[in-house]
Parts: C-alpha cells; structure tokens; sequence
C-alpha cells in the first residue's frame, strides 16, 4: 500500500466516564470527536454509543440518530459495533444494522475478554454476513485470535465474499485472553492474511493499551492500516492521559507520514472498501 486508511474507535464499550472525563458519550461529543478526528487523518469511525447514564447501549432509535448526525457534520465512513458489550444479546447485535451504517464490525469468533467472555457462535457469524451482504454494508472482520482467520477463511468458502467484494481485517490484539500486542503477532497474522485470505485482501491493526505503538509501527512496516482511538487506549505515554480522539488520530497520521505512506482520504478508502454508493 502507498496510503495509510486510518480508522478511529473514539468510545468502545469499557471505559466509564467518571474515570475518563474526555470519552466522548453523548451524541455532541461524539460528533464533535468525529468532526477534529476527520480534519486530523481518519477516513472510518468504529461506532459504540452509550444511554443518559452513559452506559453502553444498542438501542436503534439512538442508533440511527448517530449515523445520521455523523453523516450529516462529516464525510467519514460510519461503521457501527455489532458486538456492542460483551452482555449484549444475539438478537439486538443484528439488529444495528438497521440504522443502515455505510460498515458494521463482524467478530471471527469467541474469545475471553478480560472477566468476559466475548461471545461469536459460527451461526451467528454466517448470520451476520449474510445479513451485511444483503443490506449492502461492507463488513469489517474483527480478528482477535490466530484461529479467527481460519474462520474468516471458511466462511468465505462456504459463504462467498462481503459486499463489495473486499475483504478487510482488523487485528484487535493485546485483549486480556486474546492474541499479544506485539510485532511478532503483527507479522504473524499478516502472513496468514496473505497465505489464506483472497487476493487483495486488505487489514489494519489496533494495539490494546500500552501496545497500541508497537502494534501501529509494526503494521506500517508490514503493509497493513491503522485503528487508534480512546477504545482502545486511554494513556498518550505512560501516566500521560489521551486528551482527545485527534490527538490519537494525528499521531497515527505522523507515523503514516513517517512511513512514506501518507493517510488515505475519505474518498480513496471508500474505493478501496467497496462501500455503496
């Protein structure tokens, strides 16, 4: 690749507001994140929201204003969570994509995730595909162990190619019971990528807290994109808070400049991942 498609997670389900004053929670300040990430380098949002309580939710409803308030102050890729929290049922998982998000995340497979148990059964997986194929949402395959790839691999056999017909990955590695956040896990699934995965197929990474910079420096030199966000880390250094969402977004774009491989616009990532129209 000669660009870099940055993605941003700015809120995820996990941290808790009374302990991370700048998460953004409420809808102004999720699209107000959205807005300086955009003019910072990203090209998708990873999307979770939150209630009045500023508890992860998926209600629809809330949902659907997001995506349209996100589309209407930006250009960005909007990509809901299908996992939500690790709590949420089958049932309202599916349903996000009713708030017709332009990508939706899809999780290759169940993994321990810190005291949880992040919860992927294989008929819920095809489910999902099919269900993001029909409705024209271009999936983003969430891999957070070596066996996930596997089956992102028979799923593609048995079940044919996403909307679009791109296949793009994201390693979410340096979860507590998933794979480690580090160079040579990068490198390791890189290769599987590209041994077992269609031509072309496309992945970026996201390093869990305090892997976030080797999983990120690792995955420019390997050819692969970037997710950063306060999802995923709440520390810029050690003992140095996250202010923003951009803050994360603007480093990550520095890297990729570094890298020779300046970000990608909005425009060429919605090429690149087949997104409709």
């Amino acid at each position: 690749m000669t660009s870099t498609l940055i993605t941003v997670a700015p809120t995820g389900a996990e941290s808790l507001k009374s302990q991370v004053p700048a998460l953004p929670v409420s809808l102004d300040e999720l699209v107000t994140a959205a807005v300086e990430c955009e003019a910072a380098g990203a090209a998708v949002i990873h999307v979770h929201i939150r209630d009045d309580d500023h508890a992860p939710t998926l209600d629809l409803g809330r949902l659907k204003d997001t995506v349209a308030a996100l589309r209407e102050r930006t250009s960005l890729i909007v990509q809901l969570s299908s996992g939500g929290a690790v709590t949420d049922p089958e049932s309202d998982r599916l349903r996000v994509l009713e708030a017709e998000p332009d990508m939706a995340s899809c999780t290759m497979g169940t993994v321990n995730f810190g005291d949880g148990v992040f919860m992927n059964r294989w008929e819920f997986i095809v489910d999902l595909h099919r269900r993001m194929r029909d409705a024209a949402i271009v999936p983003e395959y969430e891999i957070f162990d070596i066996g996930h790839l596997a089956s992102l691999e028979r799923l593609l056999s048995q079940h044919g190619l996403p909307f679009g017909g791109h296949v793009h990955v994201d390693f979410v590695l340096g979860v507590p019971g998933g794979a480690a956040g580090d160079a040579e896990t990068v490198t390791a699934f890189a290769d599987a990528v590209r041994r077992h995965l269609p031509s072309g197929t496309t992945f970026s990474a996201t390093g869990i807290g305090r892997t976030t910079l080797p999983v990120m420096l690792t995955s420019l030199a390997a050819g692969g994109h970037l997710r950063v966000g306060m999802e995923d880390t709440v520390s810029y250094a050690r003992r140095v808070p996250v202010e923003s969402n951009a803050q994360l977004v603007k480093r990550a774009a520095e890297a990729s400049a570094l890298a020779q491989r300046p970000v990608m616009t909005v425009a060429e990532a919605r090429v690149l991942l087949g997104i409709r129209g």
